[in-house]
This record gives structure tokens, sequence and C-alpha cells, in this order.
């Protein structure tokens, strides 16, 4: 939590960019996290909550921190805390690292679609930890840059910021090829909840076939679409130079003249993108550069709630 003049404010509900100039991955995830939780009492979202639930009778390998002593003084056995959500979920965030991700409409005031993804990912995988849900990452573009196995252990979260902040530091080469998604798909071969950050700035019908194959395998499957809001709507300039941030071809163009076409354009793409995710009983979430992290996070458990 960061506080000025005496006012608490909340990290989860403020802006990206001025919340990530506060410190590294770690640190932004730890405060954007702790107020999350702290509102999560007045939200009616359900999906990354840990509040107790319910007694039920100890069993070998339970943690003997959540023993009531109260209830096995008054009843003579052993009793333990049981609580909500308590599922031992397997997570693992799939992080598309590509070029593509590696770019802001707005460098001085917006964060790229990568720097984002990777602190909204920092938070989900301490969100999950934190319910004693196993988390793990694996982050591609043509190839599969790494791969941490889901765990719930002590010093998981830590690991998996490290691979965060290297990710970025790296340069990340053209968008998911077909030996990357095979990989990324043979590698979760344990069912359990599968989150994808993109700019889904791929091959459609290779991802669709991907997420479908893993959807057909049990996984529950989670996509959030992140888009700068440049990506969305043209800006005013007489005219510009648009340059692809993969091949690096470009185009000189009137925006003025091409507004009206491009922002239905792009809404026909989101609105495809939408459907063929959602009928194959994925969750899909699309999600600006600009959005809080908090309000990112409170689709991802109304997603998961609504995946049961």
């Amino acid at each position: 939590m960061a506080s000025t003049f005496g006012v608490t404010r909340r990290l989860d509900l403020l802006d990206p960019h001025d919340v990530s100039a506060l410190g590294g991955i770690e640190l932004v995830a730890e405060g954007v996290v702790e107020g999350f939780l702290s509102g999560l009492h007045r939200s009616p979202y359900r999906g990354f909550s840990v509040e107790f639930a319910e007694h039920r009778p100890y069993q070998p390998g339970d943690e003997l921190r959540y023993l009531d002593w109260k209830v096995v003084g008054r009843r003579d056995r052993l009793y333990v805390k049981q609580f909500e959500e308590e599922t031992n979920l397997r997570a693992t965030l799939v992080l598309d690292a590509s070029r593509s991700m590696a770019w802001s409409g707005d460098p001085e005031h917006r964060l790229t679609k990568l720097d984002y993804a990777t602190r909204l990912a920092a938070a989900l995988a301490l969100v999950l930890l934190r319910q004693r849900d196993a988390t793990g990452l694996i982050a591609f573009d043509e190839r599969v840059r790494c791969a941490i196995a889901p765990r719930a252990r002590a010093g998981q979260w830590h690991a998996v910021a490290r691979a965060l902040v290297d990710l970025e530091q790296g340069g990340g080469e053209r968008t998911a090829a077909e030996g990357a998604l095979a990989r990324v798909t043979d590698l979760l071969r344990r069912r359990g909840l599968v989150v994808l950050l993109s700019d889904l700035l791929v091959d459609r019908e290779l991802v669709l076939l991907a997420l479908r194959y893993l959807r057909h395998r049990g996984h529950q499957v989670m996509v959030f679409h992140l888009l700068d809001p440049a990506e969305t709507e043209l800006d005013a300039s007489a005219e510009a130079r648009f340059v692809d941030p993969e091949s690096r071809e470009g185009v000189v163009a009137a925006p003025r003249e091409l507004r009206r076409e491009y922002r239905a354009t792009v809404e026909r793409a989101v609105a495809a993108w939408r459907h063929a995710l959602r009928s194959s009983g994925i969750a899909y979430h699309r999600v600006s550069t600009d959005t809080p992290f908090g309000y990112a996070l409170r689709r991802a458990a109304a997603g998961r709630a609504r995946l049961g």
C-alpha cells in the first residue's frame, strides 16, 4: 500500500504506469495484491477467496497451523479450519513474450503490453499461491523461453517473478511459431487452470486449435487479450508511417482517412476472438494496458468462478 498525506491508496485501482514507477515487478505485484485482497469482502467475486468457511476433521498431511485449538479442547478431537475455494488447483500462466508485446503507443504514459502482462502475471501468481494453489509459468515467442512447473512451495513466487524480470530484459522474437505452441500444450499434461496473456497478434486458427485441445484434455482456460489504447483508435495526425513491430515492414497513411474503417476492423477482430473462445468454453477478457491491475484481477476471479 502507498500512502500520501495520510490517505491510503489502493495500488490495484491506480494507473498501471504510475504504479509501476514505484518499483520493480515484485514490489508492484505485492502492493497490487494487498489492495485487491483488502477489497474482496466488498466484492461479489469469490474465485480467489481464502476466507474461513468451516471446520473438518484433521487428516495426515494437513498443516498444523490450521488446527483450531478451541474446537480441539471442546471436542477432544483434531479439527482444522477449511477455507473457501480450497481446491489445490494447478495453475499455469502462459505469457506471450513476442516482439509485438514490447510496444506502447505512448511510452511516457503507458506501459508496453509486455510490461503490463508481466506485472499482471506476477500479481495473479501471488494471489494463486497465497491460496495454496500450485502455480507455474510458461513464456514463449518462436520458442518456449522459460518453463516453471506449477508448485505451491515456499519461494515459488519469487522464482516466477525473477523469470518475469528476465523476460522484460530480453528481446522477444516473432510471435508463436507452431513448434512453440505444440511445446506449450505438451508441457501442460496435468489438467488445471491455464491463463494465456497475449495481444493475440498470432495465427488465430493455430491458437484456437491449441486452446481447444487444452479444453478437450480437461483444462480450464482463460485468455487475457491485451491491447494498447492506440491499437484500437488511430490518432488524428495528417500523415504517419505505420511499422509492423515484428516484420519491420512499414506503410505511410493518413489516419484521418482510415479511422472509421480501422476502428471497425479492430472491433470485428476482437469480436471474432471473443466469440470463438467463449463458444469453446474458454473465458475471454479484453484488457487495455491503461486498466488498473485490480480490475483485471477481478475479471480473473469472476472468470474462474464461471469456469467452476
